[in-house]
């Protein structure tokens, strides 16, 4: 069963998105449906509800923490119709479904993630949170933004490689974690977080992020196809370096529990506040897809 804070997210996520895109510009419709269809096909959210949680967790509130939740994941819709085009890993299934490029065409696509980037920014700038957390939200996405399309290039030009252990999680602290590290702290800064808060939601975002990539790369090893949403096996096709390939499966597995449980270690100085993000870490531990 899902976490209630990811149930929650999921539903507020497609309520605040769909009102966010019919303020855009809607004079090309093929455009606003690739966007649509690229955000609203399905997805976890699990970086919305990060950032709603990091926010409930600090002693915020909701609403004071939409505008994040909305930019964090129009950077990763962005990048995810980005990473699926035939240039970069040529991927036919998203969700379960057609990628944005198989649905529309490779242009339409591309488009489609360039209008997510830069409304992501948009989002942030829409809000009535004071100008001093907006310029440091604004600054933190942008910054894992850029970390992201650094770790994409990594990532890229280690296929056919095999990586020791730390260059693989420097690949993977950009490629995936920057971006879950800036959901937590975009929340964070929308609930007013003190230093201290800051902090420990930092280090349960950093494990956090590893330990959702080790898992990731796992499940790509055992997963089908059918439940994952997307080909399974396309690590191996690519020739990526993995911590499954690294390590072997049984000490992937248990390094992707030893980082959940240094997240939740993470946690303690927040108290009861932070039981949905410990709820969140755990599921994302178990999931199949």
């Amino acid at each position: 069963m899902l976490p209630a804070l990811l149930r929650a997210s999921q539903a507020r996520f497609a309520d605040q998105f769909g009102l966010f895109l019919a303020q855009q510009n809607a004079l090309d419709e093929r455009l606003i449906a690739a966007i649509h269809y690229a955000m609203q096909n399905g997805g976890k959210r699990v970086r919305p509800a990060l950032a709603w949680g990091a926010c409930l967790a600090v002693g915020g509130d909701w609403p004071q923490a939409d505008s994040a939740a909305l930019a964090v994941e129009c950077i990763h819709g962005y990048s995810l119709v980005h990473d699926d085009l035939p240039c970069m890993d040529d991927d036919d299934l998203r969700r379960g479904q057609p990628t944005c490029h198989r649905q529309f065409d490779e242009a339409t696509a591309l488009l489609a993630g360039d209008a997510l980037q830069a409304l992501a920014f948009r989002a942030l700038a829409n809000t009535e949170l004071s100008a001093h957390t907006k310029a440091a939200q604004t600054a933190l996405l942008a910054t894992a933004a850029f970390d992201m399309v650094v770790g994409q290039q990594l990532d890229l030009a280690a296929e056919g490689q095999r990586l020791a252990l730390q260059p693989l999680e420097t690949v993977h602290r950009h490629k995936t974690g920057a971006l879950i590290r800036s959901a937590v702290a975009l929340g964070a800064h929308a609930g007013q977080a003190n230093t201290e808060q800051l902090a420990a939601l930092d280090r349960y975002a950093d494990r956090l992020g590893l330990a959702f990539q080790v898992h990731d790369d796992i499940l790509d090893v055992i997963g089908d196809t059918a439940v994952l949403g997307k080909t399974a096996g396309a690590d191996q096709r690519h020739e990526k370096s993995t911590y499954p390939a690294l390590l072997g499966l049984d000490a992937a597995q248990a390094l992707a529990s030893q980082l959940t449980q240094e997240a939740l270690d993470a946690l303690l100085p927040l108290g009861v506040s932070a039981n949905p993000l410990r709820e969140l870490a755990r599921f994302l531990l178990a999931r199949d897809h």
